[in-house]
């Protein structure tokens, strides 16, 4: 992958990410972190909503020729999410028996970039 094509990536990730967190924001999540990193990995978004702790992986496409964004998230990146959950919990000192979840946010763009739809999916997967 060439430094333009992973830039442009990352580009379209991050506009991803915002869109992601804005949509969360109107629907009464409360963001608390944005790209979390660890030695794990990286979670996209931690929040709040209602009395869940909420990790939120966000995928973008721009067209559809790959597949939905949705369908990224395979076993292999679900278990890094929730190994970086644990990480989070632990650092942060969260209250053991708090209720956190993981959702994932498929934001899909038009082949030229503009915004098609966005779809949450709450408590996505589990462990």
């Amino acid at each position: 992958m060439g430094s333009a094509e992973k830039g442009a990536r990352q580009g379209l990730g991050r506009t991803g990410e915002r869109l992601a967190a804005e949509r969360l924001q109107q629907s009464g999540y409360v963001i608390l972190e944005r790209n979390f990193r660890c030695c794990y990995g990286e979670i996209d978004l931690v929040a709040e909503h209602e009395s869940d702790l909420v990790f939120i992986e966000v995928k973008t496409r721009r067209g559809i020729s790959r597949g939905l964004p949705e369908e990224a998230v395979n076993q292999r990146k679900q278990q890094k999410i929730i190994q970086v959950g644990h990480y989070y919990l632990f650092i942060t000192n969260a209250d053991p028996t708090r209720s956190w979840r993981v959702d994932v946010v498929a934001v899909q763009l038009s082949v030229t970039g503009h915004l098609e739809e966005i779809r949450i999916y709450q408590h996505a997967f589990e462990e």
